[in-house]
């Protein structure tokens, strides 16, 4: 503001910056409503940054995974629930009970920081349950279930819990849903079934109707020599109609075999005829041998010819070169090494004190050594004492018939018939050359009384 006296009158000159004061204006013409704003920005960004470093600091120190550091991290983050949870289960697994009621509390800071964590609940239900505080942590471990009812890992830590109070039919309960949920989860569920209960039939209700989870716990009960509770598996997969592939079955079968069930072994190759007609080709008439002109695939189990792979020699079906009909096998030795051969058989279900003839085609091309192939038949628990061996090929001749007779001891139920090559004591043992195999037959021809 300027004055300026013209006689004696005073006039006021008003300059501009007052009205700009009036207005809410600063010097340098911005409202001091935008000034407050950008402060309170900037304030927040700090903040904010001041926030994230902390978060970055706790988070350095939760990475290096010890109590000391975890509890740093608390320092420096105390609103992280993992961080309490962590802390939680590591005071857990290096600490004794006395420390119990500092774990809980831990879990439940998790819980209140993150309610709807599952995990964080199941925690705290360990928690309860270390501390003797049954009850809470049924409460708790039904609270993590419900807010994730179909993990596999709460329901497994609740099956524990249950198995621990005594609760069987709802730890086979919780161990159904770890089934489902879990496809790697067998064995450890198999086992802790088994040792819970006895009872067969409350863990075969357990199992969720699917062929891949019978079939495991078939194969368990087998490792573990449980040839009855394997049985009962497989009539519930027959009862149930579960879709299985044939190849699934062959272990139950070869267990059948190890434990000398007979009878079992006729009805469950029946029943795989039955189910899968396709793949399993009954012998014509009288003969025993299955695919024994090899027309068909060799499935390698059950009763069909199998094929153990070895060193030195290939096996294949030939279509070349066949007796009759389109294929025969064909067995080729490579010259890299004197073989102990016996690597080409099938089981066969007899009678005994039964006399049988034997009878097969092959033919050999450039069989070195002495010793080439052989047919071998004998009682598949004695493999020492063949009860039939038919000459000794090598060299090079077409088709020729083996043929043999024997006749079945008082206690042989089952025979193994093989293609052998006895390892050569000669200087020059290493065998080449190939054999071909077709029309293999082995027929009943009377009952001694």
């Amino acid at each position: 503001m300027s004055t300026r006296l013209t006689g004696f009158k005073v006039q006021v000159h008003h300059e501009e910056y007052p009205v700009a004061r009036r207005a809410g204006m600063n010097r340098t013409g911005i409202a001091l409503p935008d000034v407050v704003r950008r402060i309170c920005l900037i304030m927040s960004l700090l903040f904010c940054i001041y926030l994230t470093a902390r978060r970055a600091v706790g988070a350095w120190y939760f990475r290096q995974g010890s109590p000391n550091a975890i509890q740093m991290a608390l320092k420096w983050d105390p609103a992280n629930p993992e961080y309490y949870d962590a802390l939680g289960t590591l005071l857990h697994l290096y600490s004794n009970v006395e420390d119990s009621a500092g774990i809980v509390q831990l879990y439940q800071s998790a819980t209140r920081l993150s309610p709807a964590d599952a995990q964080f609940w199941a925690d705290l239900g360990t928690g309860y349950d270390w501390a003797g505080r049954p009850s809470d942590a049924l409460g708790a471990f039904r609270r993590a279930r419900h807010l994730f009812p179909n993990s596999p890992g709460i329901n497994w830590r609740m099956a524990n819990f249950y198995v621990r109070t005594g609760k069987i039919p709802e730890a086979l309960g919780a161990l159904r849903m770890v089934l489902l949920g879990d496809g790697t989860a067998g064995q450890k569920v198999f086992t802790l079934a088994i040792n819970a209960t006895r009872d067969r039939e409350a863990v075969l209700e357990m199992l969720p109707p699917r062929s891949s989870v019978f079939f495991g716990y078939l194969s368990f009960l087998i490792e573990r020599g449980d040839i009855l509770g394997a049985a009962e598996v497989w009539r519930r997969v027959l009862q149930l109609n579960l879709p299985f592939d044939l190849r699934e079955a062959f272990p139950y079968f070869d267990a059948l075999i190890q434990h000398k069930e007979a009878g079992q072994l006729s009805e469950a190759w029946s029943t795989l005829t039955q189910r899968f007609p396709g793949q399993i080709h009954r012998p014509l008439g009288s003969n025993l041998v299955t695919n024994g002109n090899f027309e068909f695939d060799i499935l390698n189990g059950g009763f069909d010819w199998r094929v153990i792979p070895t060193d030195g020699v290939i096996v294949s079906l030939d279509s070349m070169g066949a007796f009759e009909g389109a294929r025969a096998l064909r067995i080729s030795f490579d010259r890299s090494r004197n073989v102990d051969y016996g690597h080409v058989f099938q089981y066969l279900l007899v009678q005994p004190n039964t006399r049988y003839r034997f009878s097969a085609r092959m033919r050999v091309q450039g069989i070195t050594s002495d010793n080439g192939l052989r047919f071998e038949v004998g009682d598949a628990y004695n493999t020492r004492n063949p009860l039939l061996s038919t000459e000794n090929l090598v060299g090079t001749s077409d088709w020729s018939e083996q043929r043999g007779v024997f006749t079945t001891l008082a206690d042989t139920h089952l025979l193994l018939m093989r293609l052998v090559r006895p390892a050569s004591d000669k200087l020059d043992n290493q065998i080449t050359g190939t054999a071909w195999i077709d029309d293999v037959n082995l027929n009943p021809e009377q009952l001694h009384m």
